[in-house]
């Protein structure tokens, strides 16, 4: 006879693992469903979607999209940014947050009401457009990097999360040597603190290269734009020949416009579009495997000790 605790145990791990089966499939598939679609025949997929395997496999949207030079340097303007500013802005978040965490630095609550003033009420748009405008950064590349080297709060309230785990003794052991502070911040609280540097360059960095507001609405300069604004447009041209299709009926020449819009033959808007996404997640995809090991530690820290 199986004891009931035996018995619970097994339903509560047949549970669980259906469930989190269920939530990984409606994770994944989307992105499944994007790639599938993006390597069918275009003229196909006017069919219907794909829901398994493409029905006639065909490389062009990738091919096509790969060889978009709009595109390549769209995604290096966005590669370059989101490497630059998630290096520097980790750095001096934690710097920042080594001098906060310490008891002897002044108008510590200054700093903290400033902060938390900071993450409830952002700037707004326009006082942010005149703002950028009087620095000289609007419509530049430096409208990318130079408001944000500096990162939110919250990372400041994580990072010091980690810098009191770290025993006071290491810090006076460190002084009575003749360490400075930032003798005693490179050498004993930066390596001390790989985790949560990790699991926060993880938030950067994604949040950074999805980001297509900063390119929406502070710059001008086609050469400037941003993968994901890049991507934005393509959205927003098939939605536009969706409605230049609506009205195809009604009009020869507006139907001439359709077809021109949408394309005709192996690659089409559609999957220009959904090639052009894969293509964007691919880098973020790579990067989680070589922070996982960090990742959950960082995050962990951070919200225990919090």
């Amino acid at each position: 006879m199986v004891p009931n605790g035996a018995r619970s145990d097994r339903t509560f791990n047949i549970v669980n693992i259906s469930i989190m089966i269920i939530l990984i499939i409606l994770t994944v598939y989307p992105f499944y469903f994007s790639i599938i679609n993006s390597l069918n025949d275009g003229t196909d997929l006017r069919r219907g979607p794909i829901l398994l395997w493409p029905r006639l496999f065909r490389f062009d949207s990738w091919a096509k999209v790969l060889s978009d030079a709009t595109l390549i340097k769209a995604e290096m303007i966005t590669l370059s940014r989101t490497i630059i500013v998630t290096v520097v802005q980790i750095l001096n978040t934690a710097i920042f947050t080594y001098a906060f965490s310490r008891p002897y630095l002044k108008f510590k609550k200054f700093y903290v009401a400033v902060g938390f003033i900071s993450m409830y009420f952002p700037g707004a748009l326009i006082p942010t457009f005149i703002l950028y405008n009087w620095l000289g950064i609007y419509d530049t590349y430096w409208v990318y990097i130079l408001p944000i080297l500096v990162g939110n709060f919250f990372n400041v309230i994580i990072f010091n999360a980690n810098y009191k785990a770290i025993p006071d003794a290491l810090f006076e052991s460190a002084k009575m040597d003749g360490a400075n502070e930032f003798k005693i911040f490179f050498s004993i609280v930066l390596p001390l603190s790989k985790s949560v540097i990790a699991a926060i360059s993880v938030f950067v960095a994604v949040w950074i290269w999805n980001d297509y507001g900063t390119t929406l609405f502070f710059t001008q300069n086609s050469n400037l734009q941003t993968l994901q604004y890049y991507i934005l447009k393509l959205i927003m041209s098939n939605a536009g020949a969706d409605q230049l299709s609506s009205a195809a009926s009604q009009n020869a020449d507006i139907a001439q416009l359709a077809i021109q819009a949408r394309g005709i033959g192996k690659t089409t808007a559609e999957t220009i579009q959904l090639a052009a996404m894969v293509i964007a997640s691919i880098p973020m995809l790579i990067m989680y495997p070589f922070a996982q090991k960090f990742f959950i530690k960082g995050v962990l820290l951070g919200s225990v000790k919090g």
